[in-house]
């Protein structure tokens, strides 16, 4: 009897240790996803881009066109409406924000 009991609280523990695993694993990757997108408009006022995006699965998001914020204001400097360019978002305080903002390679 305490074999069994043995057992089937081993088993749970291990599930449980998959479980916090598999949901830790995209928190704790290195590289960000990158997302290919259209310069739609740029607000240096509010430190705001609209991009027209592929689709985002980190965040389970549908390509669309949508206003995002930048966590840094001077990456916007770099960029002009109509530029093809890669970003990487997160969520930070109810709102999507882009960490990572760079012009696409140019296609030869």
């Amino acid at each position: 009897m305490f074999a069994s009991i043995s057992k089937g609280r081993a088993l749970i523990q291990g599930t449980l240790i998959a479980l916090l695993i598999s949901l830790a694993s995209p928190l704790m990757a290195d590289e960000p996803e990158w997302v290919s997108a259209e310069v739609r408009k740029i607000d240096l006022e509010t430190a705001r881009v609209t991009l027209r995006h592929e689709e985002i699965k980190s965040i389970n998001m549908s390509a669309m066109t949508m206003p995002f914020y930048v966590r840094d204001p001077s990456m916007l400097q770099a960029i002009k409406v109509g530029d093809a360019v890669l970003f990487s978002v997160v969520r930070e305080q109810g709102r999507l924000v882009i960490t990572h903002l760079k012009p696409a390679p140019q296609e030869k």
